[in-house]
């Protein structure tokens, strides 16, 4: 089979994809993030499959082992600090503003260069997306002594950040 006509088989043959995937991830915006990149995989790997076979059958597997594999690796290194989830759940309470939330996220930060300097370094670097080993690497420190540095980073600034919440939820109130 030609790259185009698999290209026009997948076309022709995927609509049946986006209620399954909408099934698996509840959310529209995921979905639609999973069914492009299942289709991605499909024409990437056309020459893995069989003519004459389940093309659905593939298809289906396809989404349901990137699935699988994206809630893997976010049970392994979950989001630690999630920015969009903070200004939109947190900080925008009925009532408040966009001159409030932007207060409420330069506290945040602050919070986080308030860290002693043997916290913030490696939680800085973590935060960016750097692994604990390459972490480790940078700073010249064993690997231990990184992932118990980003522990206790996150463990005060997860105390500070009740203290900050309790404040703000005392103004709000007044």
């Amino acid at each position: 089979m030609s790259a185009t006509e698999f290209q026009e088989l997948l076309t022709a043959e995927s609509d049946f994809l986006k209620p399954f995937a909408i099934h698996l991830t509840r959310d529209p915006v995921f979905a639609q993030d999973l069914y492009q990149e299942t289709l991605y995989r499909a024409l990437a790997n056309s020459d893995k499959y069989r003519t004459g076979s389940n093309l659905k059958a593939w298809l289906y597997t396809i989404m349901k082992n990137i699935f699988i594999n994206d809630f893997r690796k976010k049970r392994k290194h979950p989001v630690m600090f999630d920015t969009a989830a903070l200004t939109t759940d947190r900080l925008m309470r009925p009532g408040s503003n966009t001159g409030e939330m932007n207060l409420r996220l330069k506290e945040i930060q602050q919070l986080v260069y308030d860290l002693p300097e043997i916290f913030r370094k490696p939680f800085l670097l973590y935060f960016q997306g750097f692994k604990y080993e390459e972490i480790a690497r940078m700073l010249h420190e064993p690997l231990g002594t990184i992932k118990s540095r980003i522990h206790f980073a996150r463990k005060i600034l997860k105390s500070r950040m009740k203290y900050f919440e309790r404040i703000w939820d005392n103004a709000s109130a007044s």
